[in-house]
């Protein structure tokens, strides 16, 4: 399998370069290594007289931090690069969009969550506008139009799926291969692992330590180990702690810091009660599976081991596909998990704001059986008509009828489908 080779489109670029046309701030925010500079340079090159400034730069920064309302003053676009790197900034903007309300005033990036960071006084309500970026999905790198979601969501299973020619083995290397563009670019996978290596490696020592001093890096690294050996399995902090023996509000202020980062990600659990939604544990997983395959040392020729744990791993691929797309979907949808207390349990349940479900399972299997849809028959007899779609995805070639809204479809549906397929 051969990636992409050159600059790499972004389908963010479309999203981001529409928002900048009425909103007078819009932030692109993601983690490090995603891209988040690149696509600030692509769009600009659609605002002539825009310029760019790298917080990460120290003479930058120190002018940025000397004279916040002057390092703002631009008669243009204004692109600011890792903006979290001087939070009085967001005064300074506020100000200076409310005087002269244009749109297309600033875009920021940031490489934390800036919703959830205390130094940043105000995130511009009313005047600003966020676009998360992952790292890359499959449809970038395939070229291909990431469109499951949207598409599904308006057809239901009634979609024309296209035979597969991806097996297990295919799926399994772009799981080891993940989304970071610097990964993708890496064919060699000695190379490859040295970038995942240096890149946990400065998460801890440094990108973690621009937020808040934390008393024991290597607890920090345990715990990112822990969380991609266990990926996929129930967010539950005493548990964890008690495994790494640390303290349980420390594994709980570590995962948050990890979730500023983007480096992780807690999926709710869902149900039919809004108020039971928001206490029951969420499902944790990474971000990329690249990523968690180097920290549980899972190699191409491990995975293809009969009892290798390969299914996590898959889950986490597809997990992270699904909500790359759902940062762009046409419709605001959430991604949750299902599990109640029988043990019927559903991988993915995505909602639109209408109500109506895709409840999806994942398979790294070649084969699906009738019982692969234990989980998602248990959610239909709740939902009714309003699962539109019980998806099992898995390794296999055909797309397969198991029932009424009941489909099994090759994992590469998820980037080859379009809004605009055919309906058979």
């Amino acid at each position: 399998m051969q990636p992409a080779t050159g600059l790499i489109p972004r389908h963010a670029q479309t999203a981001v370069t529409a928002a900048l046309s009425d909103t007078r701030v819009v932030v692109i925010n993601g983690a490090r290594q995603t891209g988040k500079s690149t696509l600030a340079r692509l769009v600009m090159a659609d605002f002539p007289g825009s310029e760019l400034r790298f917080l990460d730069e120290a003479p930058v920064r120190s002018a940025a931090l000397a004279d916040p309302a002057l390092f703002v003053r631009h008669s243009g676009l204004l692109v600011i690069d890792e903006v979290q790197r001087a939070p009085d900034l967001f005064l300074a903007i506020k100000h200076e969009v409310d005087t002269d309300p244009r749109p297309g005033r600033f875009l920021l990036t940031g490489s934390a969550r800036l919703t959830g960071l205390r130094d940043i006084p105000d995130l511009l309500p009313g005047r600003s506008e966020t676009i998360e970026l992952y790292p890359l999905s499959q449809g970038e790198i395939d070229r291909c139009p990431d469109g499951f979601v949207d598409a599904v969501l308006q057809h239901g299973v009634s979609l024309r799926v296209p035979t597969s020619g991806l097996r297990r083995d295919d799926y399994l290397e772009r799981a080891l291969r993940g989304g970071y563009p610097e990964a993708v670019r890496r064919t060699d996978t000695g190379r490859r692992a040295r970038f995942f290596e240096s890149y946990i490696s400065d998460l801890v020592n440094r990108d973690v330590r621009q937020l808040t001093d934390i008393e024991r890096p290597t607890d920090m690294r345990r715990l990112v180990n822990l969380v991609a050996a266990s990926t996929g399995s129930l967010a539950i902090p005493a548990s964890m702690a008690s495994r790494l023996q640390v303290p349980a509000s420390t594994v709980k202020r570590y995962l948050d810091l990890l979730d500023l980062l983007f480096v992780t990600r807690r999926i709710p659990a869902w149900s039919s009660n809004l108020a039971t939604r928001a206490v029951a544990t969420p499902k944790l997983t990474l971000t990329d599976s690249g990523l968690a395959a180097h920290l549980t040392g899972m190699s191409l020729r491990r995975a293809r081991h009969p009892a290798a744990p390969v299914g996590p791993l898959i889950e986490t691929f597809v997990l992270g596909e699904l909500a790359r797309q759902l940062s762009l979907a046409d419709q605001p949808v959430r991604l949750y998990h299902y599990r109640d207390r029988d043990n019927y349990e559903v991988d993915a349940v995505l909602e639109a704001p209408s109500g109506e479900v895709i409840a999806c399972e994942v398979k790294a299997a070649e084969t699906v059986r009738s019982e692969d849809f234990r989980g998602i028959r248990r959610l239909a007899r709740r939902l009714g008509d309003q699962l539109i779609a019980g998806i099992v995805l898995y390794a296999g070639g055909q797309a397969l009828p198991f029932g009424e809204r009941l489909r099994a479809w090759p994992i590469s549906a998820l980037w080859t489908l379009s809004p605009d397929a055919t309906a058979t």
